[in-house]
């Protein structure tokens, strides 16, 4: 049976990136308001499931809404997680 050849490794040639580097903006920390909907979002998003399990038979608006009450709540929790990818 014939023996493999062995590639040779070219370690003497550093390897280029082709692209050319671009610097990022320096950006600040984020407002504290901005902070302050974030966290807001996701309370009232909680608040709102935990409302529609415990009284939404006594709230008219919510008791017409039915199931459109879980969208509503994790619709809020969601923007809110959203938010986060922005906060620095």
């Amino acid at each position: 049976m014939p023996k493999s050849k062995v590639r040779k490794k070219d370690s003497s040639t550093p390897v280029t990136d082709r692209r050319t580097p671009v610097k990022a903006k320096a950006l600040g920390p984020s407002h504290p308001i901005y902070v302050i909907v974030m966290l807001a979002m996701m309370l009232i998003g909680l608040l709102w499931l935990v409302v529609n399990y415990l009284a939404s038979d006594k709230i008219p608006f919510m008791a017409d809404l039915g199931g459109w009450n879980f969208a509503v709540g994790f619709g809020f929790m969601i923007i809110g997680l959203l938010m986060t990818m922005k906060w620095r």
